[in-house]
């Protein structure tokens, strides 16, 4: 079985080498991202496994079929870059990995938080320049504080649990509200618009489908609490980031967390700093002080890694051997 990694770092390589032999495939790694401009590279080989930054559109996935590729294998939860229906026209089958480390995501949200409620990243450069003032860092005690949830999954019951830990009252909405979870975990499940209203940190933690696209607009930021809190640690998309600005600009949301960001591919995981960038949208989010952008990292423990390189080549052995594929993905799903 041959299979073509693409979008790869050292760190993947690192994880997929150390159990690749007890699986006896052979492996291949690309840099590059995958697309319609370079998917020749795929040629010869059966699964083509890709991550977040990767494009299967249709006429990558069109092209994919043509080399003979019979599996996409994706190492990551979500599959909006992948164009499903096309996959099952061709008869590809696509799986994924659904749950790597809700730890690590839900850690690093909560590290967006006391980060920037705190004013750690600006306490940081002041103290290196010298300067030991406390003008401007001034925080708020999470104890007693409201946290709205959107979305209930793995992730975000690992983060709901810290919450609670700090004391705070957690609220949460969820298109399909788990109540006998909610009773057990201490939370209430809440209409959108009441969540936004009373939640003085909002977090997100749904998948991106065209119903959740953009679901942070003007209207959505205009019906919440002033001055909150928005953490994004799950698609970029899930925010409409011209109106994030608007509302930092006019000081509706007090501070901004963002592990996403709706144009990330042509930035996160690369290195940029030598170059101008281009983004005037995401150069206008760096500048302000209350908002602090990490590049797509959430996920990026040593535990997490192992997972995902695990879960993706039993995902492959499953296809290899004819069974049942327990983490495919469909069209409509």
């Amino acid at each position: 079985m041959k299979i073509t990694l693409f979008g790869t770092q050292p760190y993947d390589r690192e994880s997929f080498d150390r159990i690749r032999d007890a699986y006896g495939f052979d492996v291949t790694y690309h840099r590059s991202h995958l697309n319609a401009g370079n998917v020749a590279l795929a040629e010869g080989a059966d699964v083509v496994c890709i991550f977040v930054n990767d494009t299967a559109d249709a006429a990558t996935v069109a092209r994919l079929s043509q080399l003979g590729v019979r599996l996409i294998a994706l190492r990551c939860a979500g599959f909006n870059n992948v164009d499903l229906l096309s996959a099952a026209q061709h008869g590809i089958p696509v799986v994924r990995v659904p749950a790597y480390s809700p730890h690590a995501v839900a850690e690093h949200a909560v590290a967006l938080m006391l980060s920037l409620n705190r004013k750690i990243h600006r306490a940081y450069w002041r103290t290196r320049d010298g300067n030991f003032s406390l003008h401007g860092l001034l925080g708020f005690d999470l104890y007693g504080k409201t946290a709205g949830i959107v979305g209930t999954g793995r992730i975000a019951r690992e983060l709901i649990r810290i919450l609670r830990g700090f004391g705070m009252e957690v609220i949460a909405y969820d298109l399909c509200p788990d109540e006998a979870y909610a009773a057990a975990a201490g939370i209430a499940y809440v209409p959108l618009d009441e969540l936004y209203a009373r939640a003085d940190i909002v977090s997100l933690h749904c998948p991106l489908t065209d119903r959740t696209r953009y679901m942070i607009g003007p209207e959505a930021i205009g019906r919440m609490k002033p001055g909150v809190m928005l953490i994004n640690t799950g698609r970029g998309q899930l925010i409409h980031t011209g109106a994030l600005i608007d509302g930092l600009k006019q000081k509706k949301i007090g501070a901004a967390g963002l592990d996403v960001y709706e144009e990330e591919a042509a930035y996160f995981y690369e290195d940029t700093s030598d170059r101008i960038m281009s983004d005037d949208v995401l150069a206008r989010l760096l500048s302000f002080n209350n908002v602090i952008v990490t590049s797509h990292q959430g996920f990026f423990t040593r535990e997490a890694l192992d997972n995902i390189a695990r879960t993706t080549m039993e995902n492959i052995r499953e296809f290899a051997a004819g069974e049942p594929l327990t983490n495919r993905v469909s069209a409509g799903a």
